[in-house]
């Protein structure tokens, strides 16, 4: 495949990087509600870790076809959201949660986070693809993929697949987003150990992938957008991260970056949105998370954020060029081993691979 090289109220949505405590956000939350709500529109709150760009896109967008609702998104981190949600379980804030990964839709929807919702387009979304009791559903797919500085790496000598990125010729080249806070990295953390299962008949080999990974990395920057940035200003040469971030970085700010989708293949992430559980403004959560799933609403994802719809009743013309010629390879993936073991590996690897690669 050819390489893509492509609110109302703003200042109210608090930096996901403040670990404030539960109460003060919520505080803060009703107060953005009440400050930035003064006309007679009802405020609309939405979690989401799509970045600004998108939500303030999707905020317009709504509020445009629904004057009667003041939509207020939160950009906040996928694994920062049920945390969230849990401390304001007797008092929900929030109405929708707008993407992060299935898996930490359905240990949400384990904990009774979320409300079950039949959307009107359910018999276009795969069985595997949305909860069995619809407590969430999936909204986009989103590969995995490699991405490398064009300025210093030629194309013949860029990776092709996973485990070239082992080669200690990428010694201290290779920046990784911290993972803790991100469904993408788990993701492929969690892809790398589950593709050399076999070989050690759990996760060992795995862990020896990733500590190959940690020999050649040079930092973690705490955020996807920090990471793409660094590399288009070679402070480092490589990394891995998602299709649409990417995408969108060759496209819109000229970075000289380019996409690998590794031959072995490339963990999808099933991209989902839910109602919170006690929402308090059902009827607008149902009317935005119907928006969402509209077939040109996810035609303009496409097109303006490169997100792929997870919908299977899509007519393919209605999607720009690149989502209709996109071709790639699906690495299979247990996602029910993956779910019951994600932060088992994740903690083991911040105390052990990490640490110990600091040194």
């Amino acid at each position: 495949m050819p390489r893509i090289r492509m609110t109302n109220c703003r200042d109210r949505r608090p930096s996901a990087r403040v670990g404030a405590r539960s109460r003060a956000l919520a505080l803060a939350i009703l107060a953005a509600a009440t400050a930035c709500s003064t006309d007679s529109r009802t405020p609309l709150v939405v979690y989401s870790p799509h970045g600004q760009s998108l939500l303030d896109a999707f905020e317009l967008r709504f509020e445009a076809e629904h004057p009667e609702y003041d939509l207020q998104t939160f950009d906040l981190p996928s694994q920062n959201i049920p945390d969230r949600l849990r401390a304001e379980r007797a008092n929900p804030q929030a109405d929708v949660w707008f993407g992060a990964s299935a898996v930490t839709f359905a240990d949400a929807a384990h904990e009774g986070l979320l409300e079950p919702y039949v959307p009107s387009y359910a018999s276009a979304i795969a069985v595997d693809a949305r909860d069995v009791e619809w407590r969430w559903a999936g909204l986009y797919e989103t590969p995995e993929i490699i991405a490398y500085s064009t300025a210093v790496i030629p194309e013949a000598e860029a990776p092709r697949d996973w485990d070239d990125l082992l080669d200690p010729k990428w010694r201290q080249r290779i920046l990784i987003r911290d993972p803790n806070p991100s469904d993408t990295m788990r993701t492929i953390f969690g892809a790398m150990i589950l593709r050399r299962w076999n070989e050690s008949n759990g996760p060992d080999a795995g862990f020896e992938w990733l500590r190959g990974l940690a020999r050649n990395t040079k930092d973690y920057p705490t955020s996807w957008d920090g990471l793409l940035l660094r590399i288009n200003r070679q402070e480092a040469d490589l990394t891995v991260w998602n299709l649409p971030d990417v995408s969108r970085v060759i496209r819109e700010r000229g970075y000289a970056l380019a996409i690998v989708f590794p031959k072995s293949g490339s963990p999808v992430v099933t991209d989902a949105i839910a109602i919170v559980r006690g929402a308090p403004r059902a009827e607008g959560a149902r009317l935005f998370y119907e928006f969402c799933g509209r077939p040109d609403n996810l035609a303009y994802a496409a097109e303006a954020f490169y997100r792929i719809p997870a919908r299977n009743d899509l007519d393919r013309a209605t999607l720009p060029e690149w989502a209709r010629n996109l071709e790639y390879t699906k690495m299979p993936m247990d996602w029910n081993l993956y779910r019951a073991n994600i932060k088992k590996w994740m903690t083991y690897w911040a105390s052990d691979i990490r640490s110990e690669s600091a040194k």
